[in-house]
């Protein structure tokens, strides 16, 4: 099992997801940034470090938003997911083939990865 964390993003009523570059596993399906905590780490400072690394923008981490645990075929994820408020810089697609800010209610019309859906349900039912 690994622990992974994601940020919840929100400017102007949209949230702010990316694509998954091509070569990846689950390769073009759609995410909330972040990545895996690693040892010693906090939740909190695992998704800002991930941020920063990802995007190149620098976030503070407000509270955790949702908690799902999926299996995949050779790997089960824990997934927190952190709201987030965006403190400095803009989201720069470095590691991923796109980024968007999305409304809430368009957010279903994408191909998620399966860890995500739990997260994506919550964000349109809140």
């Amino acid at each position: 099992m690994i622990d992974v964390v994601a940020a919840v993003i929100v400017k102007d009523n949209k949230f702010l997801i990316t694509r998954r570059a091509p070569k990846l596993k689950l390769e073009g399906m759609w995410e909330f940034p972040g990545g895996k905590v690693e040892k010693g780490e906090s939740l909190h400072e695992a998704i800002e470090r991930e941020i920063k690394e990802e995007l190149s923008c620098t976030v503070k981490a407000v509270e955790i938003f949702d908690e799902n645990t999926h299996e995949y075929e050779n790997i089960i994820v824990n997934l927190t997911a952190i709201k987030c408020d965006l403190v400095e810089g803009s989201p720069l697609a470095d590691e991923h083939s796109e980024i968007i800010y999305l409304k809430r209610e368009n957010l279903n019309s994408l191909v998620w990865a399966p860890a995500d859906m739990p997260i994506v349900k919550k964000v349109i039912n809140s």
